[in-house]
């Protein structure tokens, strides 16, 4: 009964919390190019950077409910859960030592001069960095998911 109580928290704080930042940030490049020519899209990528910031936070509720599952399931020493931790651990610091930076430098560089952030080759080199670490972040989760479902040397018989 615990297990499942706090398997399901697990799923449901990754579902919740990941699965946002993953939309918005993977959202976000596509409005730092047309910011030159979309009025709103400064608006929208302030939003998206909210949701990315907020959301972020609450995702520490998934290592902290998926620990607490692995412990009532006494697999906390299982390779499959110790990758798991390791690449969670790895896309947290793309989210916050890249992605997020990334994401307060375009729109800065945006407040500053619109027309130039966005639609120079500066705005498109800072839109492409973003989509390759906002990648291998989502990569990084697309993994861990795959990991949690697979569970390499269960005995589910997948």
């Amino acid at each position: 009964m615990t297990s499942a109580f706090f398997l399901s928290l697990h799923v449901l704080a990754a579902i919740l919390a990941i699965g946002p930042v993953t939309v918005a940030a993977s959202m976000f490049p596509r409005y730092v190019r047309t910011a030159a020519t979309d009025p709103h899209a400064v608006t929208i990528l302030g939003s998206l950077h909210r949701i990315c910031r907020v959301y972020t936070v609450l995702g520490l509720l998934v290592p902290a409910f998926g620990l607490a599952t692995a412990a009532s399931m006494g697999v906390l020493t299982d390779a499959w859960v110790l990758t798991s931790i390791a690449l969670t651990a790895a896309a947290a610091a793309v989210l916050t030592l890249a992605v997020l930076p990334r994401q307060a430098e375009a729109l800065s560089a945006l407040d500053a001069q619109p027309e130039a952030a966005s639609g120079s080759s500066a705005g498109s080199a800072t839109a492409a960095r973003l989509g390759m670490v906002t990648g291998i972040f989502n990569l990084l989760w697309a993994v861990v998911v795959v990991l949690m479902i697979v569970r390499p040397g269960s005995t589910t018989g997948v």
